[in-house]
């Protein structure tokens, strides 16, 4: 005994069609609100950690801000102490090569400053003298 073929129904096909069409329209609107919704979320994630990283950032560079602050403090004072110790130096420096030199005998930088004042005085009283000294003179 052969079972015979169901009959062709176009009515039942028509029927089908409809319905499965019915069924991809309803998947394809699932999907699209899965989507909407999953991407608020996605976008609603990528707020919060640009926001956190903004924080982070700008922490980043407050610290950056207060070290540089610290390490330009301490550079001026470095350079003011290393300044008071290179003027101590050059005293000590100073002194001592005075000493040496009066020790040798030779005149220090004030020794030469009076003579210097020593003799432009003489000049100015010999610049006196000389005009009555040339008029005394007979001319030959």
């Amino acid at each position: 005994m052969a079972s015979t073929p169901p009959e062709f129904d176009p009515q039942q096909m028509s029927q089908r069609m409809k319905d499965s069409a019915q069924h991809i329209w309803l998947a394809g609107l699932g999907a699209f609100a899965k989507a909407q919704e999953e991407g608020t979320k996605v976008f609603e994630s990528l707020v919060k950690e640009g926001s956190h990283l903004q924080q982070t950032t700008q922490q980043a560079q407050a610290t950056m801000a207060q070290a540089a602050e610290k390490m330009s403090h301490m550079a001026s004072q470095m350079g003011e102490s290393a300044s008071g110790h290179i003027d101590k130096l050059e005293g000590i420096f100073e002194e001592r090569v005075a000493k040496a030199l009066k020790s040798m005998g030779l005149p220090s930088a004030q020794d030469l400053a009076d003579l210097q004042a020593r003799v432009a005085s003489l000049e100015a009283e010999l610049a006196k003298t000389k005009p009555a000294a040339t008029t005394a003179q007979p001319k030959s």
